[in-house]
């Protein structure tokens, strides 16, 4: 009989209930946001016991020209370096979180998991959860002994901007910014408002309870929603590759496969002749960077 597939996401009890088991278990703290890139301050005044801070934008990111969008991929070796910094070894049981919507936890989720790390799986709810249990925390810096891990080359489930642009016409590509975002109507980060042609809006608040995904057959019910079939090649982007991630996570809750095109759309309007798609529907008015 094949097994049942674990869930790339773990609740608070049953977190609580293996680190009381005296499990060895690797705790990545992922606090970050637009407007607080630098979640140190908050990590250190109040955190999971034993998580070490991870910091989005230079160690699950890199900088570039803007063409290469807000948050390029790190390298192999840049990644893994962190990921030793981390002190991760192989074969770890990791588990990452954040303090908003899993947003910055599923990018490193994805980040390990398409660079072969088994098993990343993110604490549903994140840090309000494991606080409204009143499970504890730990304040100050974590500085564990340097791990050992290696890690193969980002490689798959990874979308290139071509292949962004041609997606609509063999698969489903997905949207995950906010609607105003999508249809054009406001642009607060990017130089230029609107979508990808082609593609289908699919905003967080679709696939999530709160701050909690929603169940699986839930899941299953939105990507339909967006014409996303057992058939279907998949993709998704959002502003910077974080909530494309974040939806590819809630694929996975589902099981269902979704790329992520990590450029997204901060490098698609920053690339000259980009095509622009404006309005409520996949093709709307069309212009062009």
């Amino acid at each position: 009989m094949a097994s049942t597939p674990v869930s790339p996401l773990i609740s608070t009890d049953e977190l609580h209930a293996r680190l009381e088991a005296g499990e060895r278990i690797r705790l990545l703290d992922v606090r970050y946001r637009l407007e607080q890139p630098d979640g140190r301050p908050d990590h250190r005044a109040g955190h999971l016991p034993g998580a070490v801070y991870v910091d989005m934008d230079t160690e699950l990111a890199t900088h570039g020209d803007p063409s290469q969008g807000r948050h390029p991929l790190p390298s192999r070796a840049a990644l893994q370096d962190a990921a030793r910094r981390w002190g991760l070894h192989t074969g770890d049981t990791v588990v990452v979180y954040d303090d908003y919507r899993s947003v910055s936890a599923a990018r490193a989720w994805w980040l390990l998991t398409h660079s072969g790390v088994d098993g990343v799986r993110v604490l549903d709810g994140g840090l309000s959860a494991w606080a409204a249990a009143a499970f504890p925390l730990e304040t100050g810096d974590v500085v564990p002994e340097p791990g050992s891990i290696a890690l193969d080359e980002l490689s798959r489930g990874i979308v290139t901007i071509a292949e962004a642009e041609a997606w609509p016409a063999r698969g489903i590509l997905l949207d995950a910014r906010a609607p105003e975002r999508y249809r054009g109507d406001t642009e607060p980060y990017d130089p230029v408002a609107g979508h990808i042609p082609g593609a289908i809006n699919l905003p967080a608040s679709a696939y999530l309870e709160g701050a909690s995904f929603a169940q699986p057959e839930e899941i299953n019910r939105a990507l339909a929603g967006a014409g996303v079939t057992e058939r279907s090649p998949v993709a998704a982007y959002c502003g910077s590759g974080l909530t494309a991630a974040h939806l590819a996570l809630a694929g996975a809750v589902a099981g269902i496969d979704v790329a992520v095109f990590p450029g997204s759309w901060s490098q698609w309007s920053n690339t000259p002749g980009s095509p622009i798609a404006t309005g409520p529907t996949p093709t709307g008015e069309l212009s062009s960077v």
